[in-house]
């Protein structure tokens, strides 16, 4: 029952305002729980059980009112007149044309609404066309480190060595009931083995009408081995096709983006820094859950330094930047992280101590004209704080909130 504070505060700063909330994310993110959780605070504030009405659209017993018109009769006749009604519908995206629904009930003044569901596609895609300018979304992610480290306590797990924990988080992966398994390893394999299927085959397979999902797991495959690197649908497709797969080039440009809609990875455009413009083409795509990656392709060769990036891409994510991997000339920085007001450059590595990694790494900062903060995220224990002024920061510290 980990509070997720940075969502609690996203949400309440909206409650009671004619806005619908869309809560978005991976499966098993703990949407749904924060749900609960958004229930319990408002029933603790006072408003009356019979302002509240929840329905869990994936359980059985509300199948039958899986139809639009069906779920907008409903829930109109649970309305309390002249008090303000709070609905929350979890999965949404499973009645077909719900945004009828809810742009009636939208309309009816004495409602505030908030949705969950996990496809970005159909909750940006489908809804916009009658809801447009009349919600927000609000995109969860699964725990950070931070948060682990709370669920890990919970669950009395020790969480003294932050090595060892970080390693734990990196193994087993970031979904909340991942921790909930206390390490053994076969149970959180079954588990993750669980909601991979899930999306899978409910999300992507069955959605999109693909028969044959032996080339969509090879993809999923290519991007899970390749997070944080350079991944074109051209690459994808030469490789399988090389391979003895027949997989053309727009099939895997699908698939990518099919992946993308369940946020199983994200991709990330590259910024030219001296151009100050954003390029298309040669994007980086991030795994959204680490586990779930070793559920898939097993424990050894990680790439330990890759997997890091990934791991500090989805903070920066959490932290609310927009984020993009940065050219400067022919060199690359790993990230340009940017706020309405300022521009932050990071470089990701596992480690500096060789001199020759410290110089690659620092030499891109060098061609930076501006005056934005330059950092330098690695694992390293003892480091120097500050080379040249790119300041230097252990990783974990970062993960528990510093920069």
């Amino acid at each position: 029952m980990i509070i997720r504070k940075d969502y609690f505060e996203e949400v309440l700063a909206f409650r009671d305002k004619q806005i619908i909330k869309v809560i978005t994310g991976l499966r098993r993110c703990g949407k749904s729980l924060f749900m609960e959780q958004i229930i319990a605070k408002y029933l603790a504030d006072g408003i009356h059980e019979n302002q509240i009405i929840y329905y869990r659209l994936d359980e059985l017993e509300n199948e039958k009112i899986l139809d639009y018109k069906t779920l907008y009769e409903t829930i109109k006749a649970r309305l309390v007149d002249n008090k303000k009604n709070y609905i929350f519908l979890d999965e949404i995206q499973l009645c077909p044309e719900f945004q009828k629904a809810v742009d009636s009930l939208y309309n009816k003044k004495n409602t505030d609404i908030y949705l969950t569901g996990s496809n970005s596609d159909l909750l940006s895609g489908e809804i916009v066309t009658l809801l447009s300018g009349r919600y927000i979304t609000i995109n969860m992610q699964p725990f950070s480190f931070s948060e682990y480290l709370k669920g890990r306590e919970e669950n009395d797990l020790p969480v003294a060595d932050l090595e060892q924990c970080y390693y734990d988080y990196v193994r087993y992966g970031s979904l909340p009931f991942t921790v909930q398994l206390k390490s053994d390893e076969r149970n959180i394999h079954q588990y993750l083995n669980g909601v991979y299927n899930t999306i899978l085959l409910k999300d992507i397979s069955v959605r999109h009408q693909i028969n044959d999902i032996s080339n969509l797991e090879a993809v999923i495959r290519f991007i899970f081995a390749n997070t944080a690197n350079i991944c074109t649908s051209k690459k994808i497709s030469d490789t399988l096709t090389s391979g003895g797969r027949k997989v053309s080039q727009p099939t895997v440009e699908n698939y990518m983006r099919y992946l993308e809609e369940c946020f199983m990875v994200y991709r990330v455009e590259r910024y030219d820094i001296k151009g100050k413009e954003y390029l298309k083409t040669l994007c980086k795509y991030y795994i959204a859950d680490t586990g779930l990656r070793n559920m898939l392709l097993g424990y050894r060769n990680i790439d330990s330094g890759h997997i890091l990036e990934t791991l500090v891409f989805l903070e920066f994510k959490r932290r609310k930047y927009e984020i993009y991997t940065g050219k400067i000339g022919d060199m690359e920085i790993d990230f340009v992280a940017r706020t309405p007001r300022s521009i932050t450059y990071i470089q990701v590595a596992e480690s500096v101590k060789d001199e020759a990694t410290l110089e690659r790494e620092l030499k891109p900062f060098r061609k930076l004209k501006d005056a934005y903060p330059c950092v330098l995220i690695t694992l390293d224990k003892t480091l120097n704080e500050d080379f040249d002024g790119v300041k230097h920061i252990n990783a974990l510290d970062f993960f528990m909130g510093q920069l």
